[in-house]
């Protein structure tokens, strides 16, 4: 190869790969969705909220047009409103936030475990404190499945019940993972998932999908979905939206579920190599006890004194790429930096944000391809 050729950027997740495994079945699929014109709720719709119940062990599921609205709607059913506190931690992407803010609620933030880099149970107990002292009634809290894993349900569940809390659990990075042997769809009163494309279950656009075992909310849900419906479309019983997933994503969908399980392993399959061949030169991402990941990420943290902008370009310059989740905290970002934090403050969060910085990841990483992104990491380490 002549020395000034670049070398082949490596993709940072491989949609192509799969497209290419899952063959003419997706064609056959939407086909099928394009000669009977259901283009709304049609019944790859039923069939694709029925796999995923049966999947996740949840007795409801209600797909949706995105996990933001996924978000939106459990937050509308619950009644969230002005003078409320909903608790989401600062370290995640601002989609978690934004839905609490819409509802006139106020988002206000706690922090984050530095090996999980999920929402800790001490944090929430302070922000609970710290929203009385403000006088907002602690109403919901959303722990964040962040990176692939489930974050401390068990912990987190129980303060929320010793506090009257309702439990939402942010799935759209995790859907998948386990927590002591059970799925995410099942550890929180509401779950929502997001089936965006580079999510390891995605559709070829937007979607999203909300799971709770209670059936008066899922009730509920399914009307402000469509407008705030009742049995007559022209007498609106609440206040809704237009939430619809469309056909052919649930048509995509059901194809990519029949394989998901074997890209989850092989999701593992990358994450223990890239761990064997980074776990000395960098912070490699830990997974707690009792939990799977689905590795939507792989997220490593930098050695103090390593310039992260320098190392993402002494990378791209090899063909590697990276990406940073997240170079800022929510409680750091414009929209967000007046709505109130855990007293303490978020030094976790903000430490994060100054050293991760994510590696490619896909279910289709070969292991010569992963050996040179591991060579171009420590190249790039010891330069």
């Amino acid at each position: 190869m002549n020395q000034h050729m670049r070398p082949e950027p490596i993709p940072f997740i491989d949609i192509g790969a799969q497209r290419r495994r899952l063959g003419s079945a997706i064609d056959v699929a939407t086909k099928r969705v394009l000669d009977h014109c259901q283009f709304i709720s049609g019944p790859e719709v039923t069939q694709l909220e029925t796999m995923l119940a049966a999947y996740s062990g949840a007795k409801n599921v209600i797909t949706c047009a995105n996990g933001t609205d996924a978000l939106v709607m459990v937050l509308m059913a619950i009644g969230a409103g002005r003078g409320d506190a909903v608790f989401c931690p600062s370290f995640t992407f601002c989609a978690t936030a934004s839905p609490v803010a819409r509802t006139g609620a106020t988002p206000l933030f706690v922090d984050v475990d530095e090996t999980t880099f999920n929402m800790t149970r001490a944090s929430l107990e302070r922000g609970i404190a710290t929203a009385r002292k403000l006088g907002l009634k602690p109403k919901a809290v959303i722990p964040v499945d962040l990176f692939g894993q489930g974050a401390d349900h068990e912990g987190i569940g129980k303060l929320a019940r010793a506090e009257g809390l309702f439990v939402l659990d942010d799935a759209a990075q995790a859907f998948g993972a386990t927590c002591r042997g059970r799925r995410l769809g099942t550890l929180a009163d509401a779950t929502t998932t997001s089936f965006f494309p580079a999510k390891p279950l995605g559709c070829y656009g937007d979607g999203g999908a909300i799971f709770t075992d209670d059936d008066n909310l899922a009730d509920t849900l399914r009307s402000i979905r469509v407008h705030g419906q009742g049995s007559d479309k022209y007498d609106n019983i609440r206040l809704g939206m237009t939430g619809r997933l469309d056909t052919i994503q649930a048509a995509v969908l059901i194809e990519k579920l029949k394989i998901f399980d074997d890209e989850i392993e092989a999701r593992n399959e990358a994450a223990d190599r890239y761990t064997r061949g980074l776990g000395n030169d960098v912070v490699a991402p830990r997974v707690a006890s009792g939990n799977t990941s689905i590795w939507a990420q792989y997220t490593i943290r930098l050695p103090a004194g390593v310039d992260r902008d320098g190392f993402a370009a002494q990378l791209k310059a090899q063909g590697v790429p990276t990406a940073i989740y997240y170079a800022r905290s929510l409680h750091q970002q414009t929209a967000f930096r007046d709505f109130p934090a855990a007293e303490g403050g978020l030094p976790v969060s903000e430490k994060l944000s100054s050293d991760v910085i994510s590696l490619p990841m896909h279910a289709y990483l070969d292991e010569q391809t992963q050996d040179r992104v591991i060579k171009a990491v420590r190249g790039a380490l010891s330069a």
